[in-house]
């Protein structure tokens, strides 16, 4: 078994939220490994940037969350945690990164974008980036 850390962002502009829609239809947030002594919310901007293009900054950490999943490559299951940040977009440029899978990157309205996220776990932490980000208002 392997141990993984990632690292991404719910990113808001204005009252919407960045998803990033995969080949097969699903949506989720942008997220990535950490790399060797990279901080981790240093390694959350740079996934959302390498993932969409978006150009962001760390308004607060949200949490983590865990998850196993099995590569299908190596045949090995691998334990992953990610740490989530809320982030604030300075635009809504943003270009999915196709040689990942990414077909599409799009601001959705906040009351939405929970429902749009494939994963249990995503829609939590898009609820409470939510919740966050209007106290900071």
């Amino acid at each position: 078994m392997r141990e993984e850390i990632s690292a991404g962002g719910v990113v808001i502009f204005g009252n919407a939220i960045l998803l990033l829609r995969r080949y097969n239809g699903d949506w989720v947030l942008p997220k990535g490994k950490v790399e060797k002594e990279e901080a981790l919310h240093q390694a959350a901007i740079r996934e959302v940037y390498e993932e969409s293009r978006a150009r962001v900054e760390v308004l607060a950490y949200l949490g983590e969350i865990h998850y196993s999943y099995r590569d299908c490559w190596k045949e090995e299951v691998i334990n992953k945690t990610v740490h989530w940040y809320l982030m604030k977009a300075k635009n809504m440029d943003c270009i999915p990164l196709k040689k990942e899978g990414f077909i599409e990157a799009q601001f959705i309205h906040m009351n939405r974008a929970a429902e749009f996220a494939k994963y249990r776990d995503e829609r939590d932490i898009i609820q409470k980036a939510i919740r966050q980000f209007k106290q900071l208002l």
